[in-house]
């Protein structure tokens, strides 16, 4: 609930200033209050911006601004943006630091779990041997485990389309508790 009172706050700051009379730092500080200010979210299944590929970024984004990803803030928060603002905010969101590795070496059955199923599901031939993704392929390594276990099961379900139905169709044949450990391993890679 405080989650949402913060992001519905930074909502209405954001919309109350005028769009062009601020740098796109100020006007991104409404985001990065729920993703994490220097890119990194601390916050339940909010994914970290940090380290995107700005191509990536500029793509989730139009799609949020053209309600064909559908996420209430997110949709709130772009509809008045221009392409212009697009750009603008996919090169500065993209020039955040990656999350850091993670300390955590996660429960080691589940992290070999997560590696042969990346390799045996070729995730790194998409999103890289490092998983730092590229163009219009999202970094995964170190992001959330919560945003990375519910996207998946979004993908295998259906209900997260994507702009084209590769995930829909990588994810398939996974089990629930394959796609957790996938979302483990990811969340911890090194």
């Amino acid at each position: 609930m405080k989650f949402r009172i913060v992001c519905l706050a930074a909502l209405i700051a954001a919309i109350a200033q005028p769009l062009a009379a601020e740098t796109v730092a100020e006007r991104a500080a409404p985001c990065l209050a729920c993703h994490g200010e220097k890119g990194v979210s601390e916050t339940a299944d909010i994914p970290s911006l940090g380290g995107q590929p700005a191509p990536y970024l500029l793509i989730q984004l139009y799609l949020f601004r053209e309600k064909q990803r559908t996420v209430e803030i997110m949709n709130e928060m772009t509809k008045a943006f221009t392409d212009d603002d697009l750009r603008n905010f996919s090169d500065f969101l993209a020039k955040l630091p990656a999350p850091p590795v993670s300390t955590d070496a996660g429960d080691p059955a589940r992290m070999a779990s997560g590696r042969a199923l990346i390799t045996a599901h070729r995730c790194n031939s998409c999103h890289g041997l490092d998983l730092a993704g590229r163009e219009n392929i999202p970094r995964i390594a170190g992001q959330r485990e919560d945003y990375l276990a519910r996207t998946l099961v979004e993908y295998k379900t259906n209900t997260r389309h994507g702009y084209d139905g590769v995930m829909a169709e990588a994810t398939q044949g996974l089990t629930p508790a394959q796609l957790a450990d996938l979302a483990h391993y990811i969340a911890r890679f090194r």
